[in-house]
C-alpha cells in the first residue's frame, strides 16, 4: 500500500522529536545574552549600579534634609532622629552595670606614673583587659583619658605607651583597653607565626577576624562597633571609680585606623564623654585625599561597604546617620576635627557643616582640628603616618585640652615597657572566665523566642528588608529554540527598574497546554544547574514536567567578577552595601525568586498549581575531621558552602501560596550552627541581621507543614556535611509528588 505525501510527513513528524536526555540538557547554552553582545556586558554591572543609585539617592536625600537646618532647634531635630536611629541600628545595650567588677592584676612602677593591668567586666562574661597609667602622686582632680586604639595593634603598642606615660605624668588617668578581637582578647589562635603550618600575617590577623566578630554578632541583632562603643562605655566606668577622677573633664581618643569610629559612636551615645577626637572617622578618609571637586554630592558620607564593618554601620544611609552627623551630636560638648594626614579643608565636605553645628549651638570654640601631614601613599617623615596617634598630631590634641580644660601641655615622655609586662591574663585570675563572642552570641541566640507559623512571614519580612516584588515583571526578551528534543525558551525579565533577571524555560518538545514546573535555584544559577544535574532535568522534562532556571540578582549572568566569598571580595561588599541601604541581598533575591514564581503561574503553558522549589548546591564540603582554623588570607582556604539555593526554596513558600513541593540540597542546618565556632565558611551575602529574631531554618522547614518537602545534604557554619547524605537525585521525587493527571 502506498502512503500519500501528507501521511508520511504526519507520521515523520509525529515519530521525529527525540527523548531529552542528559546531553541533550548538558549541551543548552545557559545564556540568555549572546556574551559579546552590549546587554551582555551590562548586566554584571547592575547589582552594583543600582545600590550606587540608591547610596547617591540617600547622600542627596540628607543634603536636602540638612540645607533646611538652619536653627539650634531645626539641628537638634535632626540630630535626635538620627542618634535614635543609629542606636536601634548598632544593637541592643545592655543595663550599665550598677557596681563594675574590676580588678587590678599587677603594677609596673615609672617615673612619675604607675601602670595597672586591669580587667574589667563590660557584659556578663565579656572581660575587657586594659593598661591604665596613673599619676604616682595624683593631684586632687585628674582629667580622664580614655584611648581607643587602632586595628594595627593592641594596648601594647609604643604610641599607646607614650600617651599613657606622657598625660598620667601631668596628672591624668588613662585607660587604654584592648579592643574586642585584640591584643589579650583575640579570638583566633594564630598569636605567633609558630601557630600555622605555612607562612601568613601575624600581625594583621586580630585585624582580619573582626569580620568573623562582627559578623556573628550582626546575626544577633548586634553589632561589633555597638560591642567596641559599649566596652569604652564602661572604660569610663572604670576611670570615674578612681578617686580624684574629674568627671567633667572625660576625654576619649580614637585612633587613626578603625580607633575612631567606635569612639565617635561612643562620645555620641554617652552624653559623660567631655571631648571626643575620633581620627579619621566623620571626616574624609586618608584614600580620600585629595578630595575631588564634586566631593560635596559624591563624598561617602555613611561610611565604604567593607567588610571592617565599622566603617559601614549597618542602615546607615537607609536612616540618616553620616559618619559627620554622628560626631558633630556631641556639639556643645568638644570635638577635634581629626585626620591622620593632610587636611584638604577647602573641599572637605563635612567641615563647614560640623562648624555651623556649633555655630548654631553657640559653642565656636569647643571645635578644633588636628591633621597631620602628606599622603596615605606617601613615606615618613613626609608623610605623618602612625600606628595610633603620633607626635605630631598630639600637639594639637595639647593646645585643645589646653584651652578647653586648662591642662597644661605636658612634656612628651617615652619609656616603653616589653609587652610581656603590660599582660593581664598571663595566669589565671581569681571569677575572671572570659568567654570567646561566638559562645556569647550563641547564648543570645538560644534565648530568642521560638517563632510559630503564623510569626514567620512578617517577621522574616522584617529582618530580610525588602523582599516583596514591587510590580509584575516585565517581559523584556523571550526567544525559543528547540534541539535535542527540548525546547528552550530564554527570557529576561524586570522585576523592578534597573534589575535584570534571566531565565530558561525548559520544556520537552512535545508537550501538553499546561505542564507542572520546577523552578530552580542555586548560587551558580542555570549554568551550574546545566551543568551538574543534567540527568535529574533530562528525567523531568521526559516525565513531562517544564524547568525553570533563573539567576537571581547577582548570580548566574549577573554575577559580578569572581564568585569568591572570603571576607575581602567584591560578594561581600555588595552584600555589606545593601545592609548599609536597610536591605539585604538575600532579601532582594527571594523577591526575584518570588517574580519569577508569579510570572511563570501567570503563562498557559505552566499548570499554576504545579509550580514546586528545588534548591541546591554544587559547592564540595570541608571533611567533618579536618580541622578548620585557619588563618585569613591564607591559601587555600577552607571550602565555603553555598546555601543560597537552598534558602531560597525554604523561603519562598512562606511568602507565596499554592507551592506544590520544596526539594532542597545543600542548605544550611541552621544559622545558630554559624556560631558554633570563631570561624564559619559561609558567604556574606546569605547572611540576616537579626535573623534570631524572625527564627532559624528549621522554623522555617517546620512551617512548610504538610507539604511534600525534604531538605537534606545540610551543611553547618564550617561547611561540614550535617546530616547523611540523600541517595539518588530529585526527579523521581518530584515526578511522584505531582504524577500525571
Amino acid at each position: 500500500m502506498r502512503l500519500s505525501l501528507v501521511a508520511v510527513l504526519l507520521i515523520v513528524a509525529s515519530t521525529s522529536a527525540e527523548p531529552p536526555t542528559a546531553d541533550g540538557v548538558k549541551a543548552i547554552d545557559p545564556r540568555v545574552f549572546p556574551a559579546d553582545s552590549d546587554r551582555a556586558k551590562e548586566l554584571p554591572k547592575l547589582l552594583r549600579a543600582d545600590a550606587g543609585k540608591r547610596l547617591l539617592d540617600a547622600v542627596t536625600r540628607e543634603n536636602a534634609a540638612w540645607a533646611k537646618v538652619t536653627t539650634v532647634a531645626e539641628w537638634q531635630a535632626f540630630r535626635d532622629a538620627r542618634i535614635t536611629r543609629l542606636k536601634v541600628a548598632v544593637g541592643t545595650f545592655p543595663e550599665p552595670p550598677k557596681a563594675m567588677t574590676i580588678k587590678t592584676v599587677g603594677e609596673i612602677p615609672g617615673d612619675g606614673f604607675v601602670v595597672e593591668n586591669v580587667v574589667y567586666e563590660s557584659r556578663p562574661g565579656l572581660w575587657v583587659t586594659a593598661n591604665l597609667y596613673r599619676p604616682t602622686d595624683p593631684p586632687a582632680k585628674m582629667p580622664c583619658v580614655v584611648i581607643s586604639h587602632s586595628h594595627h595593634a593592641p594596648k601594647t603598642e609604643g604610641e599607646l605607651q607614650d600617651m599613657g606615660m606622657t598625660w598620667a605624668r601631668a596628672g591624668c588617668l588613662v585607660l587604654v583597653p584592648d579592643h574586642l578581637g585584640h591584643g589579650e582578647r583575640r579570638q583566633h589562635p594564630f598569636r605567633t607565626a609558630e601557630d600555622y603550618a605555612k607562612p601568613f600575617r601575624v600581625g594583621r590577623q586580630d585585624y582580619f577576624h573582626r569580620y568573623a566578630v562582627g559578623t556573628q554578632l550582626d546575626l544577633t541583632g548586634d553589632s561589633l562597633i555597638g560591642w567596641l562603643a559599649w566596652d569604652l562605655m564602661r572604660g569610663i566606668d572604670v576611670l570615674h571609680a578612681r578617686p580624684g577622677a574629674d568627671k567633667t573633664k572625660t576625654i576619649l581618643l580614637g585612633a587613626v585606623a578603625g580607633g575612631g569610629d567606635p569612639a565617635g559612636v561612643a562620645a555620641a551615645l554617652d552624653r559623660r564623654v567631655s571631648a571626643v577626637a575620633p581620627f579619621n572617622f566623620g571626616s574624609p578618609q586618608p584614600e580620600d585625599y585629595p578630595l575631588p571637586a564634586d566631593a560635596e554630592t559624591k563624598f561617602r558620607y555613611f561610611g565604604e561597604a567593607y567588610w571592617e564593618t565599622s566603617r559601614c554601620i549597618r542602615r546607615g544611609a537607609a536612616d540618616g546617620f553620616a559618619h559627620w552627623t554622628i560626631v558633630a551630636s556631641v556639639a556643645p560638648r568638644r570635638l577635634v576635627h581629626a585626620s591622620e594626614f593632610a587636611w584638604d579643608k577647602d573641599r572637605d565636605p563635612v567641615y563647614p557643616r560640623i562648624r555651623k553645628v556649633f555655630e548654631l549651638e553657640k559653642a565656636s570654640d569647643h571645635f578644633a582640628v588636628a591633621h597631620g601631614r602628606g599622603s596615605l601613599k606617601g613615606r615618613a617623615p613626609e608623610s605623618s603616618h602612625c600606628n595610633n596617634i603620633g607626635v605630631l598630631h598630639r600637639v594639637e590634641l595639647h593646645a585643645a585640652f589646653a584651652k578647653w580644660f586648662e591642662m597644661p601641655v605636658p612634656k612628651e615622655y617615652s619609656k616603653r615597657v616589653p609587652a610581656k609586662d603590660l599582660l593581664c591574663l598571663t595566669k589565671p585570675v581569681d571569677g575572671v572566665t572570659p568567654k570567646l563572642v561566638h559562645e556569647l552570641a550563641g547564648a543570645t541566640a538560644d534565648e530568642m523566642p521560638k517563632r510559630g507559623r503564623g510569626e514567620l512571614k512578617a517577621r522574616w519580612a522584617d529582618v530580610l528588608g525588602p523582599c516583596e516584588p514591587t510590580a509584575a515583571a516585565k517581559v523584556l526578551e523571550s526567544k525559543a529554540t528547540t534541539a535535542d528534543g527540548i525546547t528552550t525558551e530564554r527570557i529576561a525579565l524586570e522585576p523592578e527598574p534597573g534589575v535584570v533577571l534571566t531565565l530558561l524555560l525548559l520544556r520537552p518538545e512535545k508537550a501538553a497546554d499546561r505542564l507542572p514546573v520546577v523552578v530552580g535555584f542555586a548560587q551558580d544559577g542555570k549554568a551550574g544547574f546545566l551543568l551538574h544535574r543534567q540527568q535529574d532535568i533530562a528525567e523531568l522534562l521526559k516525565a513531562g514536567f517544564a524547568v525553570a532556571l533563573p539567576d537571581v540578582r547577582g548570580t548566574g549572568e549577573t554575577k559580578a567578577g569572581s564568585d569568591s566569598a572570603r571576607h575581602s571580595s567584591g560578594r561581600t561588599s555588595a552584600s555589606l552595601n545593601e545592609w548599609l541601604l536597610g536591605r539585604t541581598l538575600l532579601g532582594l533575591r527571594l523577591a526575584d525568586a518570588r517574580a519569577v514564581v508569579r510570572h511563570l503561574k501567570t503563562r498557559a503553558d505552566i499548570d499554576p498549581k504545579g509550580v514546586m522549589l528545588w534548591g541546591d548546591s554544587f559547592a564540595a564540603t570541608n571533611p567533618a575531621d579536618k580541622p578548620l582554623a585557619t588563618p585569613m588570607e591564607v591559601d587555600p582556604s577552607p571550602t565555603f558552602g553555598e546555601p543560597l539555593g537552598a534558602l531560597l526554596a525554604v523561603l519562598v513558600p512562606v511568602f507565596e501560596d499554592d507551592i506544590a513541593a520544596v526539594a532542597a540540597r545543600g542548605g544550611l542546618k541552621s544559622y545558630r550552627s554559624i556560631l558554633d565556632a570563631p570561624q564559619f565558611y559561609i558567604p556574606h551575602d546569605v547572611l540576616v541581621p537579626g535573623v534570631f529574631e524572625a527564627g532559624d531554618i528549621p522554623d522555617l522547614i517546620a512551617a512548610l507543614g504538610k507539604m511534600p518537602h525534604r531538605y537534606e545534604n545540610t551543611i553547618d557554619g564550617q561547611n561540614r556535611p550535617a546530616s547523611e547524605p540523600a541517595k539518588g537525585g530529585v526527579a523521581k521525587w518530584f515526578v511522584a509528588r505531582f504524577p500525571k493527571k
